[in-house]
Formats: C-alpha cells, structure tokens, sequence
C-alpha cells in the first residue's frame, strides 16, 4: 500500500524542525490497528497490519513519499519558562489528505532521539503508549477533539526508566501537532518572519476563515473554550496543561498522566509531577486562559502598534470566559436532562456539583445514574441529594424527554483509571486481552450492555488509582 502523502509542514522553512530518520528497533510485533481510523483515512486496515507496515510504525521502514522530522517548539511547563523543547522522541512521518479532504499528521511516538531529547532516549514504555491508546480512542468516543490512536507496536527492547520495561511506539495521528509552544519558539527568538509563516500555515489548515493573527488567535479561543468546556463535562484531567500541550487545532494532545474522576472534587489532581495541584480539575479552564495569553504575547509583533494591538488581543482571549461558560452550561444542561433554558439553571448544576463533593459521589455513575434513578445510591449520605432532587424535578416537568437527553450525554463507560492499569500490567505481562476488552467497551460509551458488565463500577477500595505518572 503507497500513501499519497502532502507534506505542507515540511515545506515550511528548515528552523521549523530538524528531518532525521526514526531509529531501527530489534523486533517489531503489531499490538493493534485502529480498523476505523485507517478507513477514515483512506487506508485498508489489512495492509497496515501486514509486516512491511508494522516495520514502518516501528520505525525500522520509512515509507515512499514520507518526510520524517522532528518538529521545534518552547513552552511554559508548570508555569516555568523552557526556551527549547521539540520533539524528543516523536517524528512526524508526513500528512495524509482523506478522501473528504481533510489533512492529517502521521507521527511515530516513540520512535528514537533527535536533537531535542534533552539527553532523553527517545523512546516510550509499553504502558504510556497503550494509555495513550486508550484515552484518546475513548475521547474520540466521547465526542471529544483528539488525537487518535492509528497503531501500535512493540519494540523488542527494553526501555529504562525507574526499572525496565516494554518499549513500543504509538503510530498517532493528529490534525496537526502544531502547539502554543511552537509560537511561543520563534517569538522568543524574535523570529517574526517565521511567526507570520507560522500564522499563515494554521490559518489555512484550521481556520480559512479566521483574518490575520487577531483572527488566528480569537479562533483558537473559541475552539480551547469548547473543549475545556467538554473535558469539565466528563470528569477529564489533562494533569500536564503546558503550553507546549496546547494544540492550537483545538485538539486534545499528549496523554501522559491524565485521568477521569471517580469520586467528584474540583480540587483533585492524579499527576504524581503536579505537586501543587497548578493542573487539578477544577483549574483546566483558568490554566487553558493563561496558555491563550502566551499565545497572545507571541502573536503581538504582529499586530501593528503595541498599544491597539495589546488591546485587541486582550479582548479576544477575555471572549474565553464567555465561550466558555456558554458551552459549559449547554454540556452540563444536558447532563441533567434539559434541552431548554433557564434563568436558575446555572445554580442547579453547581449545588448538585458541589452535593457530589461533599458526598464523595461518583461523577459519571452519578450523572448517568440520574437517568436510571440511582444516582442517590452513588452519595455516602443520600440526603443533601433527596434536597436537590426535588428542586431538580421541578425543572424537569416543562422537558419533552429529559431521560433522553441525559442518555446521549451521560457516558456509562469511561476509561477508569483502574480499568487502564489493569490493562496494562495484563499486557505487560504479555496478554493483551485486557486491552483489546476495554477498547472494544470505551468505543462505546453511551450505551450499556450485557457484554460489557462490571466495567461501568467505580473501583472498590483496594483496587483505585490515585497517581498517574508521564512516560518520560
């Protein structure tokens, strides 16, 4: 199988990025092959799981046509400055147009080191690569933008981290890998040359209908405000909110020590690195508004005169908190199974929110729940529930089909994060049932079924995951 791939990236001048092959790994073994991505793509999922394409998502091939490189980009990571990041075990393959003509990135994840490892080994570990897996064909599931999984494989090797383990690559695709932080590389280097040819690219590959960098920069406002919005509707934590994991397509990117609730707080952090909780649930949006402004700042040498400019693009990333909350009042209205508007809605979702907090409830088993009335058995004490309830039916009498309305919004099936690790050890140890199980279970989220018993229950004591860890 050829790919007709269409590299605009490549075509970029040569300080966007460094071209080098990925690096030969021992003994290639397929894991999985996203049979719905590859259609969607264009690609016949077969040939892709044949050895030659396994050798090219390991990296011992590369592909007729491909442009391999290593892209470039700074960013703020915990709120400190990092001048140079890039990618340091990452390759952009090239981009693949689907037969509707939309284009995609193909990037090996995993695939070696660059001039950008920062004395990393290029790799990545068995367990973060089928995480990645996971959660990202899970939210595709969900109706979240992000990254998607196209394949992945074992390596033969061991990689070294605290101990060692699996190696493997994730064959990922993307809208574009293009973040915060790539802006962020040339404004600090004063590079606005680059920053105009850099505005351009994403301008026509996102956005044709955004004008200029003020265009640019209030349309990956709206489009960050939209999906911070859906990541708060599911109980998603990114845990690693840098700028330089801020796709400007308005993806989701980069799935390293993310988690889903269980038990609801807005204070609650599973990165084992976010020591003080700068990225827990309840900050995603505020963080999401910072990144914006570096985003502003890189964008502001070219916008004319500093005063104007300054203004204009202060307005257009304060528009955040409104696009925000709209979209975050439609989710969360849906959720609790309204399709219509009104003025005390608002007050509803936060008294049940901050009801689950103090109840220690479940936040997809309680939401799901208000649709199969059991959401009062997921609070330790049912009262303060019983309280909100009735207030809550009230509202519900005006609704056509409220129990509808919360079906199609209410996920039965997340990623638990002690589904995830499960999966894990079991492949680690060499089966990989576990994770072919729960793929099959998230690509189906909203609706419960016979097959897929036990894997809508929160986890029992003994069995929760309370820190999530980078694959680095």
């Amino acid at each position: 199988m050829t790919i007709a791939f269409d590299n605009s990236y490549a075509r970029l001048p040569e300080r966007f990025f460094v071209r080098q092959p990925p690096v030969a790994v021992a003994e290639p073994g397929l894991v999985a092959v996203n049979r719905g991505l590859a259609e969607r793509l264009g690609l016949d999922p077969e040939a892709l799981a044949s050895p030659d394409w396994i050798a090219v998502f390991a990296g011992n091939r590369v592909p007729e046509g491909a442009a391999p490189l290593a892209q470039a980009y700074a960013g703020h990571q915990f709120g400190g400055w990092v001048p140079q990041l890039g990618d340091g075990r990452a390759l952009l393959l090239g981009e693949i147009v689907a037969p509707d003509g939309a284009r995609f990135d193909l990037q090996l994840k995993g695939s070696g080191p660059t001039p950008f490892s920062r004395r990393g080994d290029g790799r990545a570990g068995l367990g973060p690569v089928l995480r990645e897996y996971i959660v990202s064909e899970a939210m595709a599931a969900l109706g979240v933008p992000t990254t998607r999984a196209l394949a992945a494989v074992t390596t033969g090797e061991a990689v070294w981290r605290e101990t060692p383990i699996p190696g493997a690559v994730l064959a990922r695709v993307a809208a574009s890998h293009i973040r915060v932080g790539t802006f962020q590389y040339f404004a600090a280097r004063g590079d606005t040359d680059a920053l105009g040819l850099l505005v351009g690219h994403v301008i026509a590959r996102h956005y044709p209908g955004a004008e200029g960098p003020l265009g640019l920069l209030s349309a990956v406002t709206a489009a960050q405000a939209r999906l911070i919005a859906r990541w708060m509707s599911l109980g998603f934590i990114h845990g690693v909110m840098n700028t330089d994991n801020m796709a400007v397509s308005g993806e989701t990117i980069d799935y390293g020590p993310c988690a889903f609730l269980d038990a609801y707080h807005p204070a609650k952090v599973f990165s084992s690195i976010d020591q003080f909780g700068r990225y827990a649930y309840g900050n995603q949006p505020q963080i999401a508004l910072w990144n914006l402004a570096q985003l502003a700042s890189c964008l502001l040498p070219l916008m004319g005169e500093e005063g104007p400019a300054i203004e204009a693009a202060t307005e257009a990333i304060n528009r955040f908190a409104d696009h925000y909350q709209a979209e975050w009042l439609r989710l969360f209205r849906a959720k609790i199974g309204l399709a219509t508007e009104a003025e005390g809605d608002a007050p509803l979702v936060a008294s049940l929110l901050s009801r689950m907090a103090e109840g220690r409830a479940d936040f997809t088993r309680t939401f799901r729940g208000l649709a199969e009335r059991t959401a009062a058995a997921e609070f330790a004490d049912p009262g303060p529930f019983a309280g909100w309830e009735a207030e809550w039916r009230a509202r519900l009498a005006g609704e056509a089909d409220p129990v509808a309305v919360m079906r199609a919004a209410n996920p039965v099936y997340i990623p638990r994060n002690h589904r995830v690790e499960e999966a894990i050890r079991a492949a680690t140890a060499g089966d990989f049932g576990p994770f072919h199980r729960l793929n099959a279970v998230l690509a189906r989220p909203f609706e419960r079924r016979p097959e897929a018993e036990g894997y809508d229950a929160a986890p029992l004591p003994g069995e929760a995951v309370t820190r999530t860890f980078c694959g680095t």
